[in-house]
């Protein structure tokens, strides 16, 4: 019983939420391990093949708050991902579907799959939240993220800048 208690807070350790939070906006992310990931899909029926490439892949779950009384625009072009100060690129949904369609993967997981990740571009209104998936290549090591926020209508205000140095890709407990 202990083992199990020991390998299930290892295992929760290494999937504890981060964030970063300004007066402007809440972020969170949740680094997901290749088994967490590999559960999600396959418990929806994901067909082995896609699995298998989505397993290779470092996801991190992604929740952002607007906390202020103007919009908050959200726009993934404007967030860089760099490891060992290099760029680590995120590929756009539109890769995945052409992936997924190339492979004549089923529909209803296609369109499962484009709802898990994190939004190409949304505003966010005051007090509004959502969340998703961003996707990277696997890597050992620190990433960080640089990301801007346009505010205000027609995005003419003040700009929000962050920037990230804690995330991370999961690897899962080798006990497991």
């Amino acid at each position: 019983m202990y083992a199990l208690l020991s390998i299930l807070a290892a295992t929760a350790a290494t999937t504890q939420p981060l964030g970063i939070s300004n007066e402007h906006i809440d972020m969170q992310f949740a680094p997901r391990t290749p088994h967490q990931i590999m559960s999600f899909y396959e418990a929806r029926g994901f067909p082995p093949e896609m699995i298998k490439i989505l397993s290779r892949k470092c996801f991190i779950t992604v929740r952002i708050h607007n906390k202020s009384e103007d919009i908050v625009w959200h726009d993934l072009t404007n967030w860089h991902f760099s490891h060992n100060g290099k760029p680590l690129k995120r590929e756009h949904r539109n890769y995945w579907l052409d992936k997924w369609n190339a492979m004549n993967m089923p529909k209803a997981s296609i369109s499962t799959f484009r709802w898990t990740l994190l939004p190409e571009s949304l505003d966010y209104l005051p007090d509004e939240e959502e969340g998703g998936n961003i996707i990277l290549p696997r890597v050992t090591g620190p990433i960080t993220l640089n990301a801007t926020f346009p505010t205000a209508d027609k995005q003419l205000g003040a700009v929000i800048s962050v920037e990230y140095d804690e995330l991370y890709c999961a690897e899962d407990n080798e006990q497991s």
